[in-house]
């Protein structure tokens, strides 16, 4: 007789059990086997996570550095462009200042220039009133010729004879040099002083009487001496010599208190 644990239904699940060990063991072998893939995979994957994240910190740091190269250049740019901004502002200002120069050079070439114009123009004006003045001057001189010409006179000298004509002063006697009919020697003697040689005579002055303008004097000529005394100023002293004697005149135009001056007029060739 069977027993009340020996039934079919017990047998059956005391049959079963083992399967259900066996089962389980290889459920937990899977789970175990399933685990150890999973941490191969997770050690793997935090294996990559941690190489990503390697990779993510290098790439970090080289942006790191990028970004530090990037605003250094960016500040060594900046400075050069503010340099060179200060050189071109620099260089804006020193153009500036030649130009104002050579500005002020030019202006002052201009002034220079117009006061150089004003005065040749002033020289100019100069010139014409100069040249006015000395056409003047010749029409006062000629004139003034004219008027001595006039003026020259012919009188008797104290030989009798008729005089030439008579200068008053150098003027005059320029006026009668030019005309050429005699020559003329002017002379000036004073009074007491040894003989003078004029032309061909020797002349020596005695006595000067300045109030009255007279004089005498002592004439050698030919070796002959003569004594003109008392003559007045004007007055033609008229005398003979030469190999044929002619006519020789002496002239004083002007008496002082020791002295007297005027000329020795003498045929021309002699």
């Amino acid at each position: 007789m069977d027993t009340p644990h020996d039934t079919p239904e017990h047998r059956s699940q005391s049959a079963m059990l083992p399967l259900a060990v066996a089962l389980s063991i290889l459920l937990s072998i899977s789970a175990l086997v399933w685990a150890f893939v999973l941490q191969t995979h997770l050690s793997r994957t935090e294996a990559r996570l941690a190489m990503a994240d390697e990779r993510a910190s290098t790439l970090q740091q080289r942006i790191y550095a990028s970004d530090t190269r990037s605003r250094t250049a960016s500040e060594s740019l900046s400075k050069q462009i503010g340099t060179t901004q200060a050189q071109l502002d620099e260089k804006a200002a020193t153009l500036m200042q030649q130009q104002k120069a050579e500005s002020t050079r030019r202006e002052q070439a201009v002034a220079s220039l117009n006061q150089n114009v004003s005065s040749v123009k002033e020289d100019v004006g100069t010139v014409r009133s100069d040249l006015g003045s000395t056409k003047t001057d010749v029409a006062t001189t000629k004139a003034d010729l004219a008027d001595t010409k006039s003026q020259l006179q012919r009188t008797i000298g104290d030989a009798g004879v008729m005089s030439g004509l008579i200068a008053k002063n150098h003027q005059e006697l320029e006026e009668l040099k030019h005309r050429g009919d005699r020559t003329y020697y002017e002379f000036t003697l004073q009074k007491n002083a040894p003989p003078t040689l004029i032309s061909s005579i020797k002349l020596q002055l005695k006595k000067v009487d300045q109030k009255k303008s007279k004089f005498t004097l002592d004439l050698n000529a030919d070796d002959r001496m003569i004594q003109k005394k008392d003559k007045t100023i004007y007055e033609p002293v008229q005398f003979y010599s030469g190999k044929t004697p002619s006519l020789f005149e002496i002239v004083v135009n002007n008496v002082t208190k020791n002295q007297v001056s005027g000329y020795l007029s003498v045929p021309r060739g002699m």
